[in-house]
């Protein structure tokens, strides 16, 4: 059944009027917008930024006596951990940025001064150059919800979260809160906001999506760029970047850097919307996504974003007009076939304007520079790149400005908007379910406090929150924040609290709140895998366990859930009286609790979140987009209840295909997709150390360190180095369970990238119980040949080490690779997968 809201004394909205309401920006039932009408061709965009004669002379003298050293370092830009103000006065940089979970000084709890000192530093060499004229640097950041990279600001909801409040006006206010945030740190661009329109669920960038439909995406994105840019009028603005250019959000089952196969009508009409918006809301840089675009319907493959003339140029630039610059994603020139990290002919000619390039910028500048003076580069290709970056600067100001120069710089007071944070919150909870004790509770009540992410910060905030997964973090890490748990307590209920519901008995309480939900992740780690599910429970059993403890005691329970998507949750729903989304909410908790406990003598707040992705009722319903054919989710677009609302869910049906959603031939051992099952760790003598969540954290033992690493995607490797006898593995706590798919000819497959040829003697084992199955392949040969050869992909028959003893059965150490000796790799994306390019078992005796 699909569940629609309800009201005492009101009729129930049929399922056919569901397909009704398929763009509406409202739920269904209550009065909502037309669907915009289709269009046909790409729309050429009206700026509110116009062209200015003045302003494009001058650009034109600058770019004009400059050189094309000049010319390449103004189209580079590095991050923070491998630049120094002196190279940026040496290289003529244009830009640098601050990738997640990369601070001044490495200092995660450095405060705005500490961002300001290093951004007038990088500003000052800039202005030492030897250039004609001297053409600042500018900084950006990922703020994607709120300055989220810095310690003590203010996080609001990811947009997700803004999506249910549908507030065009509160989505402007925290654009303006967030640009003078990053102004306060010497900062003037923001990668933001994220305008795709999520069609599968199972991305893991879905929370940064407002929402699966397009006309919301376009209603919401325009006033944040307003609120961040506000044309430049003051200099608490920054430079807005609309994000991922295009179909990022459109993926084949979600996969980050994968496929969109959508047709160029539905590319017009889904996927621009919010680009559409952003650009004539004057938008100066657009970034290009990881993904590919094939146009299936007419047989046209554009191949992957960063090297596709017809997106970069003539659509974006051409078509719709766009005269600002683009920019391209971390590393992102490297997704081109026949491209690197550090040189792409194919990007820049397609119409990339600024590469960033994070730790090979000096390598692209050499290597562009040598592709223009050989002809690969047109020279009038890279003076309308360095144009459109000078241009951009003029425009936002940043010349003749020292960042420290702005109204808030250095102050920490800049970074908090802890109201308006607060109100975003109670805007964006969406009341699923309504069963239970009237909502808010009065303050006399006695209350249990279940669930992990109760008093969990990193939970709160979710990804993108000081570390770029938003893993490692803890309480102490967020000084100005309140969890759902310190709100509750605030607004002075009774309150006892117990994480997993030990030892604690529910009768003794008038209510139980469960606030349970998924980890923080982001891109790539937090993507389900084609073969996985929705269900919850699946990945976070805990959750499941805490409300089976307190469930069927006599006692009311009210479920606060937080999450980056809709999932499967219909086995909660059943343990729970009130359900509530309150998605990945920021910083203020109490935004929470404001609507779950009543204010003395104060009006009680509303409950006005409406659903902005549809709800599934199956664990294998993706994609679920409203207006698709056979449209039946559980909780449908535009649907969420007030406080005077009742639902009549039933006992949904709870049942699973324990076995995944596919018959895929592939199995995670760890990667993006999962780091969790087993995880990584490594061995000296008799030491044994997990490598643990921090992608940033370096880990030694005697003979053996290890570093982040990227061998296809950003930190999705592991570079190890041996200098003495020790083992790199993935261990998990239950032996290898492989589906039935792979029950024939497998193998273990993994990336590499081979620095330094082994010097002993290097095997690759499986283990059992932590003791090796049988005896270990000799894979020295093997490292030898890949050694100085890039990223390679290597595959080992299962069968190699059953031939050597390992049982299957018991394996719960999928792979182990060890040396005697030094030798240094890159590890990275380990599965156990039907390959059909293994290498044979007798070239690793």
């Amino acid at each position: 059944m699909t569940i629609h809201r309800t009201r005492t004394a009101r009729t129930r909205i049929p399922l056919r009027l569901a397909a009704a309401c398929a763009l509406a920006l409202a739920a269904c039932g209550t009065a909502a917008a037309p669907a915009a009408p289709a269009l046909t061709s790409w729309p050429h965009l009206r700026s509110a930024i116009r062209p200015d004669a003045a302003l494009e002379a001058r650009v034109r003298e600058i770019v004009a006596h400059m050189t094309l050293a000049q010319k390449v370092g103004q189209m580079t830009q590095a991050e923070i951990k491998t630049v120094t103000p002196d190279d940026v006065r040496t290289y003529y940089l244009g830009s640098v940025l601050n990738g997640g979970g990369s601070w001044p000084g490495n200092d995660k709890h450095a405060h705005a001064a500490d961002w300001l000192k290093l951004a007038d530093a990088y500003y000052d060499a800039s202005m030492a150059t030897d250039m004609a004229t001297k053409v600042p640097m500018i900084w950006g950041t990922d703020a994607v919800h709120g300055h989220n990279n810095v310690y003590g600001a203010t996080m609001f909801p990811h947009n997700i979260g803004l999506g249910a409040t549908r507030d065009a006006d509160l989505a402007r206010a925290i654009g303006a809160a967030t640009g003078k945030a990053v102004r306060a740190t010497g900062i003037a661009w923001a990668f933001g906001p994220t305008v795709a329109v999520v069609r599968d669920d199972r991305w893991g960038r879905t929370y940064e999506s407002y929402s699966e439909d397009p006309q919301l995406v376009k209603r919401l994105a325009g006033p944040y760029v307003k609120g961040l840019q506000d044309a430049f009028k003051s200099d608490v603005n920054v430079i807005a970047s609309v994000k991922h250019f295009m179909a990022d959000g459109g993926t084949e089952f979600g996969v980050n850097t994968g496929v969109a196969k959508v047709s160029e009508r539905d590319m017009i009409n889904i996927h621009a919307q919010g680009y559409y918006a952003g650009i004539e809301a004057g938008a100066q840089t657009v970034m290009a996504s990881f993904n590919s675009w094939n146009d299936v319907a007419a047989g046209r493959d554009h191949g992957k974003v960063h090297g596709s003339r017809y997106m970069l140029t003539e659509i974006l630039k051409d078509k719709m007009g766009f005269d600002g610059f683009v920019v391209t994603d971390w590393n992102g020139i490297g997704e081109v076939p026949g491209c690197r990290n550090d040189s792409c002919v194919q990007a820049i000619n397609a119409g990339v304007d600024m590469v960033m390039a994070p730790t090979d910028w000096k390598a692209f500048i050499a290597n562009t520079i040598q592709d223009v003076e050989a002809g690969r580069i047109p020279q009038a290709r890279i003076d309308d790149a360095v144009s459109r970056i000078v241009r951009v600067k003029l425009r936002a100001g940043v010349f003749g400005k020292r960042p420290s120069q702005s109204a808030w710089a250095g102050k920490d007071d800049a970074l908090l908007a802890k109201d308006l944070g607060r109100r975003a919150v109670r805007e964006s909870l969406v009341l699923l379910k309504n069963e239970g004790p009237a909502l808010p509770l009065a303050p006399s009540k006695r209350i249990l406090v279940v669930g992990k992410a109760a008093d969990s910060m990193a939970n709160q905030t979710g990804g993108w929150a000081l570390t770029w997964q938003g893993t490692a973090n803890t309480n102490a890490d967020f000084p100005q924040a309140d969890t759902i748990l310190a709100g509750l307590k605030a607004a002075g209920v009774d309150v006892t609290y117990s994480a997993d519901a030990a030892d604690v008995d529910p009768t003794q309480f008038d209510t139980v709140i469960a606030v349970i939900g998924e980890a923080p992740y982001a891109e790539g780690d937090g993507d389900i895998a084609p073969s996985g599910t929705l269900r919850h429970s699946s990945r976070y059993p805990e959750d499941l366990a805490v409300l089976q403890k307190v469930h069927g005691k006599g006692k009311p329970v009210v479920t606060v859930f937080l999450s980056g998507r809709p999932l499967w949750v219909n086995d909660l729903l059943n343990l729970s009286d009130t359900f509530i989304a309150a998605w990945l909410p920021g910083t203020e908790g109490k935004g929470v609790s404001d609507l779950l406990v009543a204010d003395k003598g104060a009006k009680p707040y509303e409950f006005t979140g409406k659903l902005s992705f549809s709800w599934p009722k199956g664990v294998c319903q993706t994609p679920l987009n409203v207006g698709d054919a056979g449209y039946a989710p559980l909780f449908a677009y535009g649907y969420g209840l007030k406080r005077g609302e009742r639902s009549h869910l039933g006992t949904l049906d709870a049942t699973y295909p324990a076995g995944g959603c596919s018959s895929a031939d592939t199995y995670t051992v760890y990667g993006q997709a999962d780091r969790a099952s087993f995880p990584l760790r490594i061995v000296s003598g008799t030491q044994a150390v997990p490598l643990g969540a921090d992608l940033n954290a370096g880990t030694s033992l005697p003979g053996i360190a290890v570093a982040i690493a990227q061998i296809k995607t950003q930190q999705d490797a592991k570079l190890v180095t041996w200098t003495g006898p020790a083992t790199f593995e993935a261990h998990g706590p239950r032996p290898l369970v492989l589906p039935a798919a792979l029950a024939g000819k497998a193998a273990l497959r993994f990336d590499t990238l081979v620095d330094r040829a082994p010097a002993g003697k290097v095997t690759i084992a499986m283990a059992c119980g932590g003791t090796p199955c049988g005896t270990a392949l000799d894979a020295t040969r093997l490292f030898t040949r890949l050694a100085g050869k890039g990223r390679q992909s290597v595959a080992i028959p299962l069968a190699c080490f059953r031939a050597h003893g390992a049982d299957r059965a018991r394996v719960d150490t999928p792979f182990r690779v060890t040396s005697d000796g030094p030798f240094a790799a890159a590890f990275g994306n380990v599965d156990v997968t039907s390959a059909a390019d293994a290498v044979a078992c007798e070239d690793l005796q």
